[in-house]
């Protein structure tokens, strides 16, 4: 199904026949029609065939064959820019197609090794600077992390993941979102999350305002180690403080709460309400930790260098198909094969990522410098400003206020006010008992993360107000 492509005119002029009046504003829908019919386009039957693809290229190993056409991570990556390129041709929002490279050595890279993650850009119509990603992996491994040599095929992990990203460009690349979306496959996660780490490096070289990495490793598994079988669930870790907090933000916050309000941790909430309100029999976990306990995953280079980001997988996994040489020992098959894979399941998380992709490019800039006040008083006042000029503010609604008890997972209540304001008192909300946020809100009724107050919850830098 080819979805309508949004102008710059279109955006600003959208009208919203289902609103309600709140306080004399028209309030934008809470559930957006479009991002249904998204999560409709996505097919399993593609995914399928793309883990199929990948798995057939016999090993990814990042430090397999780069000059064989058919077997190795050299044609695997190929295969993948080609596939993104042939994609682009029927977009709406063509995509620009290039490799991102760097030479590296390491623990388990002993040889200077090159190590070549592909992207696919869709630039944003209004603000393409402001970057959202989504990444699946590209490589793979057995259980000796250094053998690049032996079969390694990936399936689940993470062929489920790049497939996802894959089929994500296929659906979001038929509409034109007014923020930039970047669909990566990164090489060399095994090895040390060296694909991540240059990526990181050539965002900031590029300018890039990244607002967030949604990394999808391993989406495929519904059987778990511990026998459970279950594909209703899955999981999105996100990180509480940055980890690039300085002492006088920690200060800041130690006063001022935030400890569990990253802007990570706002995007794994918003991750979880999206997938309340449009994905069929998901419910998300959201997991108050960086990534599986003492493990790693491509989403931590990016919170490295100061920017959200979150893991999202699977909840049941299975360790016997994960970094396993392929082999049947006392009646147990392991290994990551093919087998292994839910093609539904990794569907419904693709859908997922593509509702989240879609509501973080397709709203307004997301507010800044945003303050609170109220201290030994009956109300509370948030205040914030907007980044960016006129043109890339043309589909702003307005926003919503949140609040929530400070022992809430989710935000609890909310109140709309107009594109105009600049601050809003909450009466009678005593701000001792309360968390408190804002997002911003598109003509269409699509928000941005919520954002906390201060330095522990900005997705942007602080700027002075006009």
């Amino acid at each position: 199904m080819k979805l309508k492509t949004l102008t710059c005119a279109a955006i600003a002029a959208q009208t919203l026949a289902s609103a309600t009046i709140a306080d004399g504003h028209i309030d934008p829908p809470v559930e957006v029609q479009r991002l249904h019919n998204m999560v409709a386009d996505v097919s399993a039957d593609r995914i399928e065939a793309d883990i199929r693809k990948l798995v057939g290229f016999g090993t990814r190993h990042t430090l397999s064959d780069t000059k064989s056409e058919t077997r190795g991570i050299g044609a695997a990556r190929r295969w993948i820019e080609a596939e993104f390129k042939r994609i682009s041709e029927g977009c709406e929002a063509k995509l620009e197609v290039y490799t991102v490279s760097d030479t590296v050595t390491g623990r388990r890279i002993p040889e200077p090794t090159e190590v070549v993650s592909v992207i696919a850009v869709q630039r944003g119509i209004l603000d393409p600077d402001r970057v959202v990603m989504m990444s699946g992996d590209i490589d793979s491994r057995i259980s000796d992390p250094l053998n690049g040599v032996d079969d390694s095929p990936g399936a689940n992990d993470n062929a489920s993941g790049m497939a996802g990203t894959i089929e994500a460009a296929r659906v979001l690349c038929q509409t034109k979102f007014p923020g930039t979306i970047v669909y990566a496959g990164l090489s060399g996660e095994e090895q040390g999350l060296y694909g991540g780490e240059i990526l990181a490096r050539h965002a900031k070289e590029k300018g890039w305002r990244v607002m967030g990495v949604l990394n999808n490793d391993m989406i495929g598994n519904i059987e778990g180690i511990n026998g459970v079988i279950n594909n209703t669930t899955a999981r999105v870790f996100s990180e509480g403080t940055r980890d690039t907090e300085t002492p006088e933000e920690a200060r800041t916050r130690r006063f001022s709460g935030g400890e569990v309000d990253s802007p990570s941790r706002n995007i794994a909430r918003l991750v979880d309400r999206l997938a309340d309100q449009y994905i069929p029999n998901l419910d998300v976990m959201m997991i108050y930790r960086l990534d599986r306990f003492g493990r790693g995953g491509h989403h931590r280079p990016f919170n490295e260098a100061g920017w959200p980001g979150v893991r999202i997988m699977e909840t049941n996994e299975n360790y016997n198909r994960q970094h396993q040489d392929i082999r049947t020992e006392n009646g147990i098959a392991y290994g990551d094969v093919i087998e292994g894979v839910n093609f539904d399941y990794a569907a419904k998380l693709t859908s997922l990522n593509v509702v989240t992709l879609a509501s973080m490019a397709g709203a307004p800039p997301f507010p800044s410098d945003v303050k609170l006040e109220g201290a030994v008083q009956p109300s509370t006042t948030i205040s914030w400003n907007v980044p960016g000029d006129e043109r890339q503010q043309a589909n702003l609604k307005g926003f919503r206020i949140y609040w929530r008890l400070t022992t809430d997972a989710q935000w609890r209540w909310s109140h709309f006010v107009p594109a105009d304001a600049r601050s809003h008192t909450l009466e009678n909300v005593v701000i001792d008992n309360y968390f408190f946020g804002v997002a911003a809100v598109a003509n269409d009724g699509l928000e941005s993360p919520v954002v906390f107050p201060g330095p522990m919850g900005a997705f942007e830098k602080p700027q002075a107000a006009e």
